[in-house]
Parts: C-alpha cells; structure tokens; sequence
C-alpha cells in the first residue's frame, strides 16, 4: 500500500510540475508574444504609410530601393550571425521540441522579435505566426533554463510555448493545442497535452486581458464576415468544385516555392547578400503596385468579407481584377521570401491567397446561381483549403476554420475541403511544407548522429513506469528494440506496458549523444549500458612491391581500420 501511494505522490508531483511551468511558460509567451504581434501592426501600418509617399511622390522612388537594398544587407548580416533564424520560425519550433535542435533561447528570441519586426517595417509579405510560435517555443526554453528542467520537461515547455504563440495570434487556443500534436509531435501523450493547454489557457487570458487594456478587440479574426446557419447540400457541391481548383493552386505554388529554393540558394555573390536582396526588391516593386501586396495579408482577407467597409481596388480596376492581382502579387513575392529562408512566415499569406482565389471563385457561383450569403463561406474555405494542402495539417485547418469565424455552419464543408486538399496533394507528391524545411535545416546543420544502442531500467515513479510505449514522449528517433521482463524477453509493440524493473535496449541516432541519454534517463530511469555499433572489420592488405634500388621488399602495411557502421 505504501509503494502504491509513493509510486502515485511522484506522478502526481510530476503532473504539478508540468502544469506549473506550462502555465509560467504561457505567462511569458503570452506577454511577450502579444507586444511583438502588436509592433507587428504598427510597423505595417507605418509602411503603407511611407510606401503611400513613394506613391504620390515618384522621383523619390530610388531613395525607396536604396533602402530596400540597404535592409537586405541587414538581414543578410543577421542571418549569417544568428543561422538560427533562416526560415519561417515554424520548423526551427519543431526542431527544438523533438530535441533535433539546440539555441541560446535569449539570442534568437531577441533576433527573431527584431528581424521580423524589420521585414514587415520594410514592407515584405510576411506573417508574424511563424516567429510568434518561434518565440514562444524559445520562452519555454527560456523558462526552462531558468528553472533547471529535465530535457524531457524542456521539450514539454518548448511545445507548450510554441502553442501559446500560435494562439497569441490568432486568438485561437484549440488551434494552439492541436498543433502539438499534428505539427510538433505527431503524437499524443498526456503530458503534451496538460502543459500544451496550461500554457495557451493562460497565453490567450494573458493576450485578451492587454487587448482589453490596450482597447482592442478580442472578438473572431475573421470579424468582416457573416455566415447562414444552414448552408445546405447544394453548397458542398460548389465547395467541392472550389477545393479542386485551390488544391490545384497549392500544389503549383508548393513545387515552385522549392525549385525557387533551389536555385536561389545558388546566389552566393556578395556573400550571398544577391539572395536576399530578390525579395526585398520584389517586396518594393509590389508595394508600389497596390498595398494589398504588404504585410501578411490579414486586412486583405478581412476586406474580403462582405462586412467590410471598404473594398480591394488596384488602378481603379474592378473587383476580380484587382483581387487576381494581389493573389498572383502575393504569390511571387511569398515565393521569394521562403526561396531566400527569410525569418518571415508564409502562412498568413497562403491564407491570403486562398481567400483570394475563393473570392474570384464565389463571383462566378454566384452567377451560377449560389446563394450570395454564402460567398463569405467559399472564401474561408479556400483558405482551409490551401493551408491544408501545402502544410498537410487537416485537423489543423477543420478547427482553425471554427475558431477564425466563431461558427460551427461550415464544419462538414470544411472537412471536405481538408480531405481534398490532403489526398490530392499526397497524389501530386507533396509533403509537409515545415517537414520539408525541417529537414534542409538538419543537412545545412550537419545535425545526423551516428547509431548508439543503450539498456536502461524502468525505474519506480519515472514517466514510463505504468505507461505504455506508445504514450511515452521518448527522446526523438528513439526506438525501443526490446523488453526484458525477469527470464522473459521480447519485442513490445505500441500497446505494452511498461512496468517497474523492465530493462529496455533502446537504439537512436542523436543528434547529441548526451542530451539524448539526459532525456533517456529523465525518461526512463537508470541507464545500464551504452555501446556502438560494431566496427567492421578492414579487408587484408597486400604487400607492397619492393622499393627501387635496395632490392629489399617492403614490409606489409598495418591494415586500416574501418569505418564504423551507420
């Protein structure tokens, strides 16, 4: 009785635990990440206000490039500082919470806040969700440095920070959480969960309580747009046709967005300072064209909606026109910011895309006979739409959908257009856009470790005594081999449970070998033994001829030794 109430006051110690620092992790991420969206605004309202000078005031342009030019060797210089930040912030999270990735939490918070900041404030197509789960994720680094955490505990506070930030942006907490789990992890274990959700409840109260100081709203994110209670069958019959031609679009966009990588990363002039000044020079000849081209596309989506005051309007030109405009803008310009790997995200902007072709899609249904009402509806859809696609997030995209509107009318639409943008993306050989960039950050890291196999014994009271294997948040590319269980031996599958005393060989391939075994043991309990991998043995030299002019022959030399296994 004794050792069952000790084995439950240390699992209870430990779930205490990691809903105190989620919730400490959610304070900070909350704070912090709600001043940098709101700088985020304000640096993109003060850009279309001096990109209106340019405008007006033609013969100042070149002044405008020098700028641009000036702000690309900035960036340039900061990422060749800080390497961290290439990318969209997105993959970096995900690196670091499947311990793939380590940092100085300060220094890339720091230069994530500031360098995004600069780029919306240069007048890019950059969204700020990608940084804003960036930070967040680095303050639950944070947090966890300054308390000492496992790096079991660490990872933990990473995710739950990264989900604070996301839902810091768009006031969407179950968003937050799921992307834990179909993002971060692709796993569900209940740690995961309790400091994910401990983490975004306070981020989000943390957020609305300093919009309601600030006066702002706390209302849905999609605040121009109104939608029926029953659309009805005929309207999934449109959607239907609307996820085809999206999915379409993404996959387009998705192929070229790499083969744009590709040859990008082939400009190394100056430095490689010519790769990011394309964009920045893109992002100018853009801007000048419509201010819809800027920042991330948030009030493009929202003038989108038929509660919106004003309208898109590009040269005075008529609505479909100026909308394909800033799609086929926002295209090229998105494009070039992930070719060059600035710190911006592109999922605001994919958004932004696929509510404009949903847009251009719900004036032609209308004159097919669709229900105007019900345009807002499409508009949204195509959003999901191309989200999914490329991101291959589904779950992602059928809650985000809820959470941007307030309303429960489209859920069945949207999980239509989630199935098609899913399955016909996975026909057209997509694969998961932060995956994707994940894995170029590990080969320009050199991140691959060599092969270590390590038996260790479940331990009273540690997180996997009692659990089963597939509930366990084991150290990444973990793999649990076998289970010893007193003379008995065999191979566990996701179902088997661990109990106290099992000795486990485990092999990984880490990309640090200590923090691997320091997750393990935190993990698991006592580590027995580690070996490598065998060396295979070196084929037999032959002789060498003898040298010329002694007449002597020579002797043989030592045989090699050879390389070790991977």
């Amino acid at each position: 009785m004794k050792k069952t109430l000790s084995k439950f006051k240390k699992k209870a110690n430990y779930g205490a635990q990691v809903v105190a620092v989620g919730a400490l992790t959610g304070l900070f991420a909350g704070l912090v990440v709600t001043l940098f969206n709101r700088l985020v605004v304000l640096s993109e309202q003060f850009s279309r206000g001096y990109y209106g000078f340019f405008r007006e005031n033609p013969a100042f342009i070149p002044l405008l490039f020098v700028a641009l030019l000036a702000g690309a060797v900035i960036i340039g210089g900061a990422l060749r500082f800080l390497p961290m930040l290439r990318g969209n912030g997105f993959p970096q999270t995900e690196g670091a919470t499947r311990g793939l990735l380590r940092f100085k939490w300060y220094r890339e918070l720091t230069g994530m806040f500031a360098a995004s900041l600069f780029i919306v404030f240069m007048g890019l197509s950059a969204g700020a969700e990608g940084p804003s789960a960036f930070i967040g994720g680095a303050c639950g680094y944070g947090v966890s440095d300054l308390t000492r955490r496992d790096p079991i505990v660490r990872r933990y506070q990473i995710t739950g920070g990264a989900c604070a930030g996301l839902a810091v942006v768009f006031n969407a907490p179950l968003t937050g959480i799921i992307f834990a789990y179909e993002e971060a992890h692709k796993r569900f274990t209940p740690e995961v969960f309790v400091c994910s959700f401990s983490s975004v409840a306070v981020a989000v109260v943390v957020r609305n309580l300093l919009h309601y100081a600030m006066g702002l709203s706390v209302g849905p994110f999609l605040s121009t747009f109104s939608f029926p209670g029953d659309p009805g069958l005929l309207f999934c019959a449109f959607i239907l046709l609307a996820a085809c031609v999206v999915t379409v679009v993404a996959v387009a966009f998705y192929h070229l967005a790499f083969l744009v990588r590709k040859y990008m990363a082939k400009l190394t002039r100056f430095k490689g300072m010519l790769r990011y000044a394309v964009p920045f020079v893109l992002a100018g000849v853009c801007g000048l064209v419509t201010v819809w081209a800027m920042g991330g596309g948030t009030e493009f989506i929202g003038a989108l909606g038929s509660g919106s005051e004003g309208g898109v309007s590009v040269f005075g030109s008529p609505l479909w026109a100026a909308v394909l405009i800033v799609v086929m803008l926002k295209l090229v310009t998105t494009v070039a910011n992930l070719g060059a790997d600035l710190p911006c995200c592109a999922s605001v902007p994919m958004f932004a895309m696929g509510a404009g072709i949903g847009k251009l899609l719900s004036l032609l249904f209308i004159e097919m006979g669709m229900d105007p009402a019900l345009s807002d509806g499409v508009v949204v859809l195509c959003m999901v739409t191309f989200f999914t696609t490329v991101v291959k997030a589904p779950v992602t995209g059928i809650i985000m959908t809820v959470e941007l509107t307030w309303s429960f009318s489209f859920l069945l639409p949207a999980v239509i257009c989630a199935a098609v943008g899913y399955l016909v993306g996975d026909v057209l050989h997509t694969e998961p856009l932060y995956d994707r960039l994940l894995d170029d950050i590990l080969e320009r890291e050199k991140r691959s470790g060599e092969r270590i196999t390590v038996r260790v014994r479940v331990t009273a009271g540690s997180p996997a005594a009692g659990r089963a294997v597939r509930d366990i948040l084991w150290p990444f590319t973990a793999l649990v081999k076998s289970v010893e269980r007193g003379s008995e031996s065999f191979a566990p599958v996701g179902a088997t449970e661990l109990c106290a005393g099992d000795v486990l060989t485990v092999e990984g391939e880490p990309s640090d070998r200590k923090d691997f075994l320091a997750a393990l043991a935190a993990t698991v309990g006592e580590i027995m033994a580690e070996s490598a991998p065998p060396v295979s043995p070196a084929p037999p030299v032959p002789p060498a001829p003898p040298e010329s002019g002694n007449g002597e022959g020579g002797e043989a030399a030592p045989p090699e030794e050879g390389p070790q296994e991977k």
